[in-house]
C-alpha cells in the first residue's frame, strides 16, 4: 500500500476534492476529523490545551470553542505553534492506526487529507504522491470572506498565516486547480483518480513488506533450529 498526501490552503477547495475522492471509493483519512476527535472533552490533548490556553476558550458545556481558539492562533504565530505541538502527536497516532487498518484490509493506497502537509515535513517522506488543491489568490480571498463572513483584513491575515499556495503547488506531484467551475474541478479529480488506480506502486511496497516479513520469519526459524540442535 502506498500513501497519497492531499492538501491545499484555507478556502482553496480541498474539502470539495476530498469528498469527490471519497465518492469514487477512495479511502481518505481526514486530519481535521481526527483533530476534533483527539480534543474531545477530558482527552489528554484537551487537558493540555486548557492548561496552556485557559478556561476562557471553553464553551458552557466544557467543550473547546474552536472559533475563539482560532482567533487566538491566527493572531499569534507562537500560539499556533504551541497548539500544533500539543495536538499533532495525538493526531499522528490515530492516523497511523487507521493506515494500518486499511493496509490489513488489502487497500492499495490511502489518501491522507492534511491541511499542514508540507509544514509537517516529517510526514512527506512517507508519501508516494502529493496533491495540492490550488486556486488563484483573488478567488481564495473572496471565498474565505464569504464562507466565514470575514472582513478583507481578517481574511488576508488568515491566508498569510499559512504557506502560500504557489509554494505548495511547486512542491506537489499533482495539482488540482479549483479556480474555475465545479465541473472543471471534477474532471481533474477523475483524471487524478484514474492515475492512482492505474499506479503499480503498491506492488513494490507490498513485495518489500512480504520480503521483510519472510526474511524475519526465516531468521527466527533458523535461530530456533540452532537452539534445538
Amino acid at each position: 500500500m502506498f500513501l497519497v498526501g492531499l492538501t491545499g490552503g484555507i478556502a482553496s477547495g480541498k474539502s470539495t476534492v476530498s469528498s469527490a475522492l471519497k465518492e469514487l471509493g477512495c479511502p481518505v483519512i481526514d486530519a481535521d476529523v481526527v483533530a476534533r476527535q483527539v480534543v474531545q472533552l477530558h482527552s489528554p490533548a484537551y487537558r493540555r490545551i486548557v492548561q496552556h490556553f485557559g478556561s476562557e476558550i471553553l464553551l458552557e458545556n466544557g467543550e473547546i470553542d474552536r472559533e475563539k481558539l482560532g482567533h487566538i492562533i491566527f493572531s499569534h504565530p507562537e500560539k499556533r505553534r504551541l497548539l500544533n505541538s500539543l495536538t499533532h502527536p495525538e493526531i499522528q497516532k490515530v492516523m497511523l492506526k487507521q493506515i494500518v487498518g486499511y493496509f490489513l484490509r488489502g487497500y492499495r493506497y490511502v489518501i491522507l487529507d492534511v491541511p499542514l502537509l508540507f509544514e509537517m515535513r516529517r510526514l512527506t517522506r512517507f508519501l508516494k504522491h502529493t496533491v495540492v488543491v490550488y486556486c488563484d489568490p483573488a478567488t481564495q480571498l473572496s471565498r474565505l470572506m464569504q464562507r466565514d463572513r470575514l472582513t478583507q483584513e481578517q481574511a488576508q491575515m488568515r491566508i498569510a498565516s499559512q504557506m502560500p499556495l504557489n509554494e505548495k503547488r511547486g512542491l506537489a506531484s499533482h495539482v488540482v486547480d479549483n479556480s474555475g467551475s465545479r465541473e472543471d474541478t471534477h474532471r481533474q479529480v477523475l483524471r487524478l483518480h484514474a492515475q492512482l488506480e492505474d499506479s503499480m506502486d503498491f506492488l513494490l511496497v507490498r513485495a518489500l513488506a512480504i520480503a521483510t516479513a519472510t526474511g524475519i520469519g526465516g531468521l527466527l526459524l533458523f535461530s530456533l533450529k540452532q537452539l534445538l540442535s
